[in-house]
């Protein structure tokens, strides 16, 4: 979840955001366009067929330069022309009352780095190629983007039990979310879209997958650092929708009563 990594206070980030110059403008090296270029250009290829409509909607809205990382101002003209979202400029690591403040007040954040050309291909702190890639396109979708105003408000109003609760709905919607379609299985999650291992994954015969259930959800223990061995399927993206408009936090207490399931992976020192 990324209120998680980026708000790990229990230790720092390599990675320093970039400020933006008096006009507002973030400056980047000729490597870090060029990182930008390599990890888009890469999961162009992969997300067409995969991605959901919704997704793949919302990236022609976006527009996305290929030549060079976009400025957050270009982003954000198109999420409020859309939903009334923009992204926010922060660290590499916020606190998780920042990050749920963001979210509630329809604001997503970017830490604005981009991974080292030595983690190409994987980094557990999320960087702008991972928010603005994986996250903004599904920004543009109403019930994508109320549901996700929604998790902010909740979580700024709940306690740290609740709060980690909150974050395997987080985990196995907006990060690793699959969706069932008129075409077949398509993928609306950011950290699967993200991620070329991870979308092509996703949806092979390996991993485990499930009709999408919220108590379910939030019982499903997760790891960072692996593809996943379980995903949640939802038949429409309405659920999401719905799931603004139901107690939510009944649903945890009654996830907390019952427990989390059995992990359906190795312990991090044993894997």
């Amino acid at each position: 979840m990324k209120s998680e990594s980026k708000s790990s206070g229990k230790k720092g980030s390599k990675y320093t955001a970039r400020e933006p110059d008096a006009n507002g403008i973030i400056h980047y090296s000729d490597v870090e366009h060029d990182t930008w270029k390599r990890l888009i250009e890469r999961q162009r290829e992969v997300v067409p067929g995969r991605a959901c409509d919704e997704y793949l909607r919302g990236l022609e809205l976006l527009d996305l330069p290929s030549e060079r990382i976009p400025q957050l101002h270009e982003i954000s003209d198109v999420l409020r022309r859309e939903t009334g979202w923009e992204v926010a400029r922060v660290p590499a690591l916020i606190g998780f009352e920042t990050f749920f403040g963001l979210l509630a007040d329809r604001k997503f954040p970017v830490a604005t780095f981009i991974r080292t050309p030595e983690e190409f291909d994987y980094l557990q702190e999320p960087d702008i190629f991972h928010e603005i890639f994986g996250h903004c396109a599904m920004l543009t979708n109403p019930a994508f983007a109320n549901f996700t105003q929604k998790y902010g408000e909740l979580g700024l109003a709940a306690s740290p039990k609740e709060r980690a609760y909150l974050a395997r709905l987080y985990w196995f919607t907006v990060e690793f979310g699959l969706l069932q379609t008129d075409e077949g299985l398509r993928i609306y999650g950011g950290g699967i879209l993200s991620s070329p291992k991870e979308t092509l994954f996703a949806l092979s015969n390996e991993p485990e997958r499930f009709e999408f259930d919220a108590l379910d959800a939030l019982r499903t223990p997760y790891r960072i650092d692996i593809v996943q061995p379980i995903y949640y399927v939802l038949n429409d993206l309405q659920q999401l929708q719905q799931l603004t408009e139901i107690d939510l936090m009944a649903k945890v207490r009654q996830a907390i009563e019952l427990g989390l399931f059995e992990p359906r992976f190795p312990p991090k020192d044993a894997a």
